[in-house]
């Protein structure tokens, strides 16, 4: 595979990610939406993590601050503080025990406050692979 189409495999998954994330927020499952935006931010920031460097293979890790601070991207502080957030719900679907947690502060306005910032996000991303 080339490095265009390596870059387009992670764009295709991220953007999978985002419609499933859209069902689950449909059917009330907050948690699981959050993590699947986790899932589509990640396939995004490992897209950008390929553009930048020499090998075609990101690091097999899912903080998303990592990643992005091994790559030319620009973020505010804010953005920064968003994608720590949201690396907390990259636990869900790895620690069944630490979902328990999660169930009792996941609501419709946080997940919708959090797409709406994901959204953001993720526009940022993907500006960063055009």
């Amino acid at each position: 595979m080339t490095k265009e189409e390596h870059i387009s495999y992670w764009i295709k998954n991220a953007d999978r990610d985002w419609k499933r994330m859209q069902l689950c927020f449909k059917s009330k499952d907050y948690v699981f939406c959050l993590f699947c935006i986790h899932l589509s931010l990640e396939k995004l920031c490992k897209a950008i993590w390929v553009k930048y460097h020499k090998t075609d293979f990101p690091p097999r890790i899912h903080n998303l601050k990592y990643i992005l601070e091994k790559t030319p991207v620009i973020l505010s502080e804010d953005d920064w503080i968003f994608l720590l957030f949201i690396n907390k719900f990259n636990l869900e679907g790895r620690y069944p025990d630490y979902a328990d947690k999660i169930y009792k502060i996941c609501n419709k306005k946080l997940t919708q406050d959090t797409i709406n910032k994901a959204k953001n996000i993720r526009l940022c991303l993907q500006k960063n692979l055009q």
